[in-house]
């Protein structure tokens, strides 16, 4: 796209999602990568990326990829689920840049953790629809049973609203009930809105392993940058900085509370072809 892209250590990460909830990868990231610089992109203009056909969201990402490597980035990291599922190959194909998405280290970390081999998947209805995570499973482990929910109100009502409310408690409960009813040992919590209701979840669903993109892709991440040399001086402090193409004062808010660390301002970015 555009010519070949120089990469260099001493660039940012740059990371989207569909509004908030890619928050809890970049959390993990900071956490193993504190030495690094990253550029993050919340697309609260186009949420729900769930609704979505997978045509629109490739363009989609290309767009905020373009973006993104405007503004020199060593590396992509598509922190959604659903447009992992729909663009991260197309990505892959068309960018210069190295691209990392949400699903693979996911679906290998079921398959490592699972002890009856039986793993259930909680994600949006483009995801299950798209059968990503039972190519992934199966290319891992072809005896894993796959059991799968979408949820198409869950992350919706995360991004919008109180996720301690009584609304999100019952739909949570309603949620994983097939999953309790398979006796599935082992979650994939397909979406990363999803880590935000993390402890109603493990009431739903106890003693059932649940894994969460963000320490995966982080743990992925870090191990891609130091093969490819990319990997930052650690004796530095890394910077952040956060855009979106919706209303930048209700990023800043539902950001700050769910990231629990102040995120500066925010700029406002109207993305097109």
């Amino acid at each position: 796209m555009g010519g070949a892209v120089t990469l260099a250590a001493e660039h940012a990460i740059g990371v989207f999602d569909s509004g908030v909830g890619g928050l809890t990868v970049l959390d993990e990231c900071l956490a193993q990568l504190p030495a690094e610089d990253f550029i993050y992109f919340g697309d609260t203009a186009w949420f729900p990326y769930g609704d979505r056909t997978d045509a629109e969201l490739r363009e989609r990402a290309e767009q905020i990829s373009a973006w993104l490597i405007a503004r020199g980035v060593k590396t992509i990291v598509i922190a959604c689920n659903t447009a992992t599922a729909a663009a991260l190959t197309h990505l892959q194909t068309l960018l210069d840049v190295p691209v990392i998405g949400v699903m693979s280290s996911e679906a290998h970390a079921a398959v490592q953790t699972t002890r009856n081999r039986r793993v259930g998947l909680l994600a949006t209805e483009a995801t299950v629809r798209s059968g990503s995570y039972d190519r992934m499973i199966h290319a891992h482990d072809a005896g894993v049973e796959l059991i799968s929910v979408a949820c198409p109100a869950l992350a919706p009502a995360i991004q919008h609203g109180d996720p301690f409310d009584e609304r999100i408690v019952e739909m949570v409960r309603a949620y994983t009930a097939p999953l309790r009813e398979e006796g599935v040992d082992t979650v994939i919590l397909g979406c990363t809105h999803y880590p935000l209701v993390e402890r109603l979840l493990r009431r739903s669903l106890p003693s059932t392993r649940l894994i969460k993109s963000g320490e995966e892709l982080a743990r992925e991440l870090r191990e891609s940058l130091a093969r490819k040399g990319l990997l930052r001086d650690e004796s530095r402090e890394g910077h952040y900085r956060f855009a979106c193409s919706g209303d930048p004062a209700a990023f800043q808010t539902l950001g700050t509370r769910f990231l629990q660390m102040p995120l500066g301002d925010v700029e406002r970015v109207e993305i097109t072809a």
